[in-house]
């Protein structure tokens, strides 16, 4: 495998990759001043996501569609972007009680590069095809592919083959006009300008990764129905935490005590959907599941007897 190499004139010119004036100083100043000056950096990072919000509104209703067809999102990304990526996918099944499947992860190098560097592996555009080839991109899925620069020859390759196989293929980056949108279909782009340490795209660039697919995902599930106003109801009570969290969400969804909260969720199976539409209509725990199968899973519409 030969790698791409970046064209050093290209990068130059990225605003990602060059030099920060506000930071020039950095290593002597005092450490009040030093993280004054990342705190003040970080600060303009929610305004360029602002600029986006048309852009993100647009792909969360394009993966709730495809999601609610039976089709996945996956993201793909390498060094700090992908495990951004893998972070939010891993948080899916916890939080909303979707199937690990559903939102899934590629990263440059495989699960190793969550933990360390292989970042010789983001230059490949050969194991970006192969490896996005193994998950079988189709008709149905959403690709999400981010990249600070918008060039990285592994994600770009990714998202360029999900494309060829129909699936439909989104870009994140910090960068316009770059490879990985040309790639996609449309993108989302926040362009945050220089890190506080030049090209340390982990800082602001990763914030403004992070903020957008926190909005992705969440944006997504809320629209299927897996957030009941905001409520997490899809949550799994697996443990003494979560246990108490399911009786709260209960306690504020149906406005009862903790004793009708507990005993609902134990008539439940355990399931906070089921003893939530159970308390809101009257219905048995088997009339509420099957409700709520009715409605793909979408607990407001399931006690509205809304069609999904």
């Amino acid at each position: 495998m030969k790698p791409v190499p970046h064209s050093r004139t290209v990068l130059g010119h990225l605003r990602t990759e060059q030099r920060n004036r506000a930071s020039t100083r950095l290593d002597r100043e005092s450490t009040l001043d030093l993280v004054g000056i990342i705190n003040r950096e970080d600060a303009k990072v929610a305004a360029s996501v602002r600029d986006a919000l048309p852009q993100i509104a647009k792909a969360v209703d394009l993966i709730a569609g495809r999601l609610r067809q039976g089709g996945r999102l996956i993201y793909v990304g390498a060094g700090t972007s992908g495990r951004i990526a893998a972070l939010d996918a891993s948080e899916c099944p916890p939080t909303f009680g979707t199937d690990p499947k559903k939102v899934q992860f590629i990263i440059a190098g495989g699960p190793k590069a969550l933990s360390g560097a292989v970042e010789s592996n983001e230059d490949s555009r050969e194991f970006g095809e192969r490896d996005m080839a193994k998950r079988q991109p189709g008709k149905k899925d959403v690709v999400v592919g981010i990249a600070a620069s918008g060039r990285t020859p592994f994600t770009v390759a990714a998202v360029a083959l999900a494309r060829k196989r129909g699936a439909a293929t989104i870009a994140v980056c910090c960068n316009a006009d770059s490879p990985l949108e040309k790639a996609a279909q449309f993108a989302i782009v926040t362009p945050v300008g220089p890190e506080v340490v030049s090209g340390s795209s982990r800082m602001k660039a990763g914030t403004a990764q992070k903020m957008v697919l926190n909005m992705l995902t969440t944006g997504a599930m809320t629209r299927l129905g897996y957030v009941y106003g905001n409520l997490m109801v899809n949550v799994h009570p697996s443990n003494g935490k979560l246990i108490d969290r399911a009786i709260r969400v209960l306690e504020e969804a149906a406005d009862i005590d903790e004793g009708a909260a507990k005993n609902a969720l134990d008539h439940s199976g355990k399931s906070v959907p089921v003893a939530l539409v159970m308390l809101k209509t009257g219905l048995s725990a088997a009339q509420a599941r099957r409700r709520l199968k009715a409605r793909d899973g979408n607990v407001r519409q399931a006690i509205e007897g809304q069609e999904s």
